[in-house]
């Protein structure tokens, strides 16, 4: 597999250099995404990389799988958001990862029941690590209290 921005963004947050970085979890690192297309939008990366999820053995995808949903619990309570929706796609980055994306009642009608990638991204809010350390520190602790955290 070539080298993906999954691949970089993984190898940074080893380094500790991975601003994007909210915690280490048991199958990979939990990150927030460039953009704040909605409030809350997390990514989990799985580390080591792999191309995708039926590339892993039995017990690293449920631990993935778990590490994904209990990301997930962890933004609905912060974020009071009336659901997440997960994706796993990897067509444009080649390598495993999920998006989490938490769902408000108080987005747009038009917006609202339809997926996440209908919002104009270009007009989303771009991450800043002072913007966003109140969230990823709600985030991390949580995380971190349902003994998450790896």
């Amino acid at each position: 597999m070539s080298e993906t921005l999954i691949h970089r963004r993984v190898a940074a947050a080893r380094a500790g250099t991975n601003p994007f970085v909210i915690a280490r979890l048991p199958s990979g690192w939990a990150v927030v995404g460039d953009v704040e297309v909605v409030h809350g939008y997390c990514l989990l990366l799985p580390d080591p990389v792999v191309p995708h999820l039926n590339a892993l053995g039995a017990a690293e995808r449920q631990c993935f799988l778990r590490d994904m949903v209990t990301l997930g619990d962890v933004l609905l309570e912060v974020t009071e958001a009336r659901r997440i929706n997960y994706e796993i796609l990897g067509n444009l980055e080649p390598a495993l990862h999920a998006h989490l994306f938490p769902r408000y009642d108080s987005e747009p009608a038009e917006r609202r029941h339809s997926p996440v990638w209908s919002y104009d991204w270009s007009q989303a809010a771009p991450f800043d690590r002072a913007t966003h350390a109140p969230f990823i520190d709600r985030v991390a602790q949580a995380l971190a209290a349902r003994g998450g955290t790896g």
